[in-house]
């Protein structure tokens, strides 16, 4: 794991739960610094600090996605506006926490951005197994609300125009998708895309929906995601 931080304080505090939750961490100071050790080393999971001196992270995390490099990316700020949380968005971000921070917050967002990127299954099955029951083959594609997915491809269309989507964006679309017309609940999102429920006070999961929408709607067109007030979202065409 990469952790930049250009506050010491925060930084020695949050390496040190980091190392006794059993991550190994490399902590640096800066964005300058953060890039050259995501070249070097290739780390599993990023955390970022959005307001840094010099390169902040949203540039760190531009300069990344724009070599093609989707390494997880978990941001911290200060910052509260609905505007600010989607600009880290907008520049590739997985997640983002706001300080001042619970650590166990921090830590369950970083078990579920791995969770979400590690391969399911590896070294479980034996060979035997695996030679006499062939795996069965996913479905290619979803299709639904105007709405057409490639899982295996991470890639997704409204009619022919192409979505561009972070990480966290596709998999909230994704379900979604999978559940048309059915509304799902608040804590089954948060479940299913986070891997835990941050509470009703938690305005995360309405920052990416209201992002989400950005990216589909289109003038003259009916929207897809409906809020249904005090139960959850749904997708579908009206």
């Amino acid at each position: 794991m990469l952790l930049a931080e250009d506050d010491r304080a925060i930084r020695n505090a949050l390496e040190r739960a980091l190392t006794l939750e059993g991550y190994q961490v490399m902590a640096v100071a800066d964005g300058v610094e953060a890039l050259a050790q995501a070249h070097r080393h290739r780390p599993d999971v990023l955390v970022l600090d959005v307001m840094m001196p010099g390169i902040d992270g949203l540039q760190v995390c531009r300069v990344l996605r724009a070599e093609g490099d989707r390494t997880p990316v978990l941001m911290l700020t200060a910052l509260v506006e609905t505007a600010d949380r989607i600009a880290g968005l907008d520049a590739g971000a997985d997640d983002y926490v706001v300080k001042p921070f619970d650590v166990e917050e921090v830590f369950a967002r970083l078990r579920a951005l791995l969770r979400r990127t590690s391969p399911v299954g590896v070294g479980t099955t034996p060979a035997a197994e695996t030679a006499e029951t062939p795996a069965p083959v996913p479905e290619r594609f979803l299709d639904a609300a105007g709405i057409r997915m490639d899982p295996q491809a991470r890639r997704a269309w409204r009619g022919t125009r192409e979505l561009e989507l972070t990480r966290t964006e596709f998999e909230l679309l994704e379900l979604l998708l999978r559940n048309a017309g059915i509304v799902l609940d608040h804590s089954t999102i948060y479940d299913r895309i986070w891997g835990y429920d941050f509470g009703p006070g938690s305005k995360n999961l309405a920052v990416y929906v209201g992002y989400l929408r950005r990216k589909l709607d289109e003038p003259g067109a009916p929207q897809l995601i409906h809020t249904v007030r005090g139960v959850g979202y749904v997708l579908r065409e009206d």
